[in-house]
């Protein structure tokens, strides 16, 4: 009998990858890059290359065997997801170009455009902007009958805003704006109306806005078994890139997406969760091990960006953080780079000073002035810097934002006090007119008009004595007559030739707080900002005074380039929030106004979770610095009652060891120096304290 031999099946030949992914990566990104199949976390420290160990996984991906069409790769811009995809193109040439990415809106909007008629829509709907969204709701409130006269209704821009929270957080809008807009509470149920009405209206216009094109997705996967089950079949991997800056509906997408084939990768680092005014969760990140149970977790620890000095604080910053996964970022540079500097100031003033010498003299050493950038935490915290830079010819730029004297709510509010140094500003009354409910640009020049043709009067005087009250709009009047008498007042009681208590006047007996919270979806952020140009006010004797200065040093003379550098008006210093500043990084960051009421803001300390992402904001901060890193408070800032407020060091600098800085003094007689002195406070050697 002839012996039976088996033969056994060869096994598939390894498939051959192009990349060297061990000499491309270091160890940490090549675990992410290649992890196997099912759900993995990785938390990527600050400049720890999250970008490229995400380019990289993709290739991992499509080298392996996965086809491109498969790989959905979701960013939170379409300038990174083409990032990634070019990256990837330019490491597999032929592979890469048909992976599905981009944000969550692109990505909606491209199966949306499928799956449109299972929801009850066209196929065809048209898209609209912010705009269109704003003058949609606009249209909504007349529609529906509502009287606007008796009392403010929020405008577009705030019910876009209210609207746009409830769904990317899952909560009732009714909840949402008892929460964040009480002073709208009375007006409610008009306000879910005027949703509703607006939703109606986008249905019968066959149009969606940018919050549909991700709800409508989510109700598909939800409700739907069928579009379920054929998207989450489509796509075996799914992974997204700053994962701690979802919200609960991205979230509860990303787990329906990745529901089939359980092979998602979320990239992200909670020290970085900063957003959640956006609606952004840190739980989303926190509780991904619980979302997934038997999840890897994987960490980059090693940071490319920064010296091992700043790294030292960064790591110091963060530590007093309960709710994070424990990591400690480690330079890939070597050590010998200047310990960060700690410094106090005597006011805002000083520290102003101190940061445009500092700026020139770190220019004199070779620092090009583009790679400077001073950061803080709200734009109102540099009204002195943008002065004082303006007075030395330095120039600067604003990331995002336009300089303060040039924000709209605070033109508005100089405005009034244009016209009652000067009655005859025409460009004032065309500014302050339009304010009023009811009164637009064509009322506004009738107005104006009126007013001027009085003999014998100035236009304020004719406005007093109701020269002008027949051309007032019936819904107007009641706001007309309050506006004239509070600035008759103004002018009889002395009032308005004192500008710090006449801003705080205008804000609040004048009725411009009422037209913020109505006109701006930010209001909270822009009353800050009239607060503290009431405080700026009180160094000024004059109205006058005040004007002038802001005439002269507020305007865009700060962009003039320094002597020297003529050939090349791009180097500008970066003034910038630290929420812009997220994602950048420059040789030398500046971080001013580091007191407790400030870093943390006062506002945030009355929110769950607050303190926490206060500190996660000082990490984005510290972590922007390479080289050099200066941390400045005032020791004294001005008050509403005009006496100088002793302020109080943040206490997440009393936080950090004495040894991850260098402590500075600056004399107002000589440059700053370096010195050994220490900063009062009763916990002895190992803390920081500042002045109680």
């Amino acid at each position: 009998m002839a012996r039976r031999y088996p033969l056994k099946p060869s096994a598939p030949p390894a498939r051959a990858l192009r990349i060297p992914y061990a000499d491309a990566l270091n160890p940490q990104q090549l675990a992410a890059a290649t992890a196997g199949p099912g759900a993995t976390l990785v938390i990527a420290g600050a400049g720890s290359g999250k970008t490229r160990a995400l380019t990289y996984r993709v290739a991992w991906l499509l080298e392996t065997g996965v086809p491109a069409d498969r790989i959905l790769l979701l960013t939170f811009t379409n300038k990174a997801a083409r990032e990634m995809v070019s990256r990837v193109e330019a490491l597999l040439p032929a592979e890469a170009k048909s992976v599905w990415a981009g944000t969550f809106h692109h990505v909606g909007h491209r199966l949306l455009r499928r799956y449109a008629p299972v929801l009850g829509r066209k196929s065809d709907f048209s898209i609209l902007d912010r705009e269109d969204s704003r003058k949609l709701l606009d249209a909504c409130v007349p529609d529906l009958g509502i009287d606007v006269k008796e009392r403010r209704f929020p405008r577009g821009d705030v019910l876009e805003d209210l609207i746009s929270h409830a769904i990317d957080t899952e909560t009732d809008l009714v909840e949402v704006v008892e929460r964040r807009t009480p002073q709208f509470a009375p007006l409610t149920q008009d306000i879910v109306r005027v949703a509703d009405r607006y939703h109606e209206r986008k249905r019968a216009l066959n149009a969606l806005d940018f919050d549909d094109l991700v709800n409508l997705w989510l109700v598909l996967m939800k409700t739907h078994a069928g579009p379920r089950e054929e998207i989450s079949g489509r796509f075996q991997h799914v992974l997204v890139d700053e994962y701690q800056d979802t919200n609960r509906l991205q979230a509860d997408l990303v787990d329906l997406v990745a529901s089939r084939h359980k092979n998602v990768t979320v990239v992200g680092d909670d020290s970085q969760s900063i957003y959640s005014f956006r609606g952004a969760r840190i739980e989303n990140i926190l509780e991904f091990p619980e979302r997934w149970p038997g999840s890897r977790v994987l960490k980059l620890e090693t940071n490319y960006r920064s010296t091992p000095e700043v790294l030292s604080l960064a790591n110091a910053v963060i530590r007093a953080n309960p709710r994070r996964f424990e990591k400690t970022l480690v330079a890939r540079r070597g050590p010998g780079g200047p310990k960060p500097a700690l410094v106090g100031l005597a006011d805002g003033d000083e520290e102003s000073r101190f940061v445009a010498q500092r700026l020139l003299e770190l220019r004199d050493e070779g620092r090009r002035l583009d790679d400077c950038a001073v950061l803080y935490r709200s734009h109102y915290h540099a009204i002195e810097l943008q002065l004082e830079l303006a007075r030395r010819n330095i120039p600067y730029v604003i990331r995002s934002g336009i300089r303060f004297f040039e924000q709209a709510h605070v033109k508005d509010v100089l405005a009034h006090l244009r016209l009652a140094h000067n009655p005859w500003d025409e460009l004032a009354w065309r500014r302050v007119l339009p304010l009023l409910p009811r009164v637009g640009e064509a009322t506004a020049a009738k107005l104006h008009a009126a007013l001027t043709a009085v003999t014998g009067l100035t236009p304020l005087e004719a406005a007093i004595a109701g020269r002008a009250d027949a051309l007032i709009p019936k819904g107007a009047r009641d706001a007309w007559q309050s506006f004239v008498a509070f600035l008759g007042r103004a002018l009889r009681s002395g009032l308005a030739s004192r500008p710090a208590d006449f801003v705080t006047a205008v804000v609040g007996e004048g009725g411009y707080e009422a037209v913020v919270f109505s006109k701006f979806s930010n209001a909270v952020q822009r009353l800050e900002d009239l607060e503290a140009l009431a405080r700026h006010a009180l160094r000024f004797e004059s109205v006058e005074a005040l004007l002038s200065e802001v005439a002269l040093t507020g305007t865009p003379s700060g962009e003039t380039v320094l002597e020297g550098a003529a050939d090349d008006e791009r180097e500008k210093v970066c003034l910038s929030t630290i929420h812009q500043a997220k994602g950048l990084e420059w040789g030398a960051v500046f971080v001013i106004g580091l007191v407790d009421g400030r870093m943390p803001s006062a506002r945030a300390l009355r929110e769950p979770g607050g303190e926490e992402e206060e500190r996660r904001l000082l990490y984005v901060a510290v972590t922007r610095a390479k080289d050099d890193l200066h941390l400045s408070w005032p020791r004294m800032q001005a008050a509403p009652s005009g006496f100088p407020l002793i302020t109080r060091v943040s206490r997440f600098l009393s936080e950090i060891g004495r040894d991850s800085v260098e402590e500075w003094e600056v004399s107002s007689e000589n440059p700053p120096r370096e010195g050994p002195a220490s900063i009062p406070g009763p916990s002895g050697r190992d803390r920081l304290e500042g002045p109680e």
